[in-house]
């Protein structure tokens, strides 16, 4: 039996680096500042945030004790009993765009018409794009920061 060795990272790790690194962008934390507190490099903090490699519980708690959260808080996403977490991986997935998080934020602030307009122009530019499907019945409201 061979395996290889070039493994790509579990979904569920890309899932939880990208909530890290939400969160951490979220406070206006730098990696730098992250990974002191830590107590690792910054290299290792991106090395989390990309899935790269699996974060232990002990180090799981020093950085959600860094981000100001609970350890819930980063892992909710990954703790859906009843539903697909899927839809959330992708999600995830998606905000590890460069620039993604600063689009959302921007778009957040604009008026309804304003992002009515700024999707279809968007749809415009990358016509590969696929329409959204419609929100499910539970989903989840955004709480306030």
């Amino acid at each position: 039996m061979t395996e290889s060795t070039t493994k790509s990272p579990d979904p569920m790790d890309i899932a939880l680096g990208a909530a890290v690194r939400i969160r951490r962008r979220t406070i206006g934390m730098s990696q730098e500042a992250l990974a002191e507190q830590c107590g690792v490099s910054f290299q290792q903090i991106q090395k989390y945030e990309n899935g790269a490699n699996r974060i232990s519980f002990s180090r799981l708690v020093q950085i959600a004790r860094a981000l100001r959260c609970r350890v819930t808080d980063l892992l909710d996403v990954l703790d859906t009993p009843d539903e697909e977490p899927s839809v959330d991986l992708d999600l995830l997935s998606r905000m590890r765009t460069p620039g993604a998080l600063e689009l959302l934020t921007v778009y957040e602030q604009l008026p309804q018409d304003a992002r009515t307009a700024l999707v279809s122009f968007l749809r415009i530019l990358a016509p590969g794009a696929a329409a959204p499907a419609p929100a499910a019945s539970g989903a989840r409201k955004r709480e306030p920061a």
